[in-house]
């Protein structure tokens, strides 16, 4: 065996609240978790502005800011958090092999995946400039709409996904405008419905998004183009969500883990496990319903007491 290859118990590959809280159960278990970090460290919540439905912050916290203090929380414990991200692995065979920036080689005892998903986005300039200053767009309802209570918004999506998050901010807010570029949803006929009957919300259809508006640091509204007429039209709107699906970070793992239609990994119901003993997951890499910061610890400490199982029974 080559002298290059390093061997651990509990390997975490991801971080964020699934990998940060793994990695500190796994830690106070003397498991001696290494955690790399991925292309994004600190996951989703780096792009959040302002988190307020998390536990035990009843001022808020920002999303990097928490994940600074996952990160000491688990460094302390003694977990080993590095840069870099998983490129290859090979599960086929009794050791759990996973090459770090295609040069580093490491076997672990145990492998917990919490690579996330990440939020699909139009790509528009303007709508990437808001997105970093934390000025307006937004691709969670669920975790923003509560900053645009009594405000205007514009939503895009066409899907249930989409439905649901309009129906949601149409609680919170003034007016919601949903974009939809097609001439009929995507969304299942009883999601549609719940949208089109809400009063506050009006449906565009045909409609795409020509552009974000804001004054450089807030967004004010959206330029939307009907697809079918070319005419534009001014929607004033301090918030724009965009709902138009995420894509899991598993495509490393294809080849060996059992994943759902759209990429997302199966897990054993009820726990962590996948369909490879010894490797888990936890957070967005496997939950397309919930998608929130609590959801995603609570599987993280899941994976990590599973990890601590599987390696007692080899014992």
């Amino acid at each position: 065996m080559s002298d290059t290859i390093e061997k651990v118990k509990c390997l975490i590959i991801g971080s964020g609240p699934a990998g940060y809280t793994a990695a500190i159960y796994a830690a106070r278990a003397n498991m001696n978790p290494v955690l790399y970090q991925g292309t994004q460290p600190g996951g989703q919540l780096t792009t959040t502005n302002e988190v307020e439905n998390f536990p035990g912050y009843p001022e808020g916290v920002t999303g990097p800011e928490m994940m600074v203090q996952l990160q000491a929380q688990a460094q302390r414990f003694g977990t080993d958090v590095r840069d870099g991200w998983a490129t290859k692995v090979d599960f086929s065979g009794a050791i759990h092999k996973v090459w770090i920036n295609d040069t580093k080689e490491i076997h672990a005892e145990t492998i917990i995946i919490s690579t996330g998903a990440s939020a699909k986005y139009l790509g528009l300039e303007s709508e990437q400039h808001y997105l970093k200053l934390g000025g307006g767009v937004s691709a969670c309802a669920v975790c923003d709409g509560f900053f645009y209570r009594n405000q205007e918004v514009v939503i895009v999506g066409a899907g249930d996904s989409a439905c649901e998050e309009a129906h949601y901010l149409s609680k919170l807010c003034k007016k919601v405008t949903m974009l939809v570029r097609s001439d009929k949803f995507r969304a299942s006929k009883i999601m549609a419905e719940r949208v089109q009957k809400t009063e506050n919300i009006v449906i565009l259809m045909n409609t795409e998004t020509d552009e974000v508006l804001g004054d450089g640091q807030v967004v004010t509204g959206v330029r939307a183009k009907n697809r079918t007429t070319g005419e534009l039209t001014e929607i004033a709107a301090t918030g724009f969500f965009v709902a138009i699906g995420h894509k899991p970070n598993t495509d490393i793992f294809a080849d060996y883990i059992t994943r759902d239609e759209t990429g997302y990994i199966v897990n054993v119901p009820g726990s962590s496990k996948t369909n490879v003993p010894g490797v888990f997951v936890a957070g967005d890499a496997a939950d397309h319903v919930y998608r929130q910061a609590i959801t995603a610890a609570g599987t993280g400490c899941m994976a990590a007491l599973d990890a601590e199982r599987y390696i007692a029974s080899k014992e």
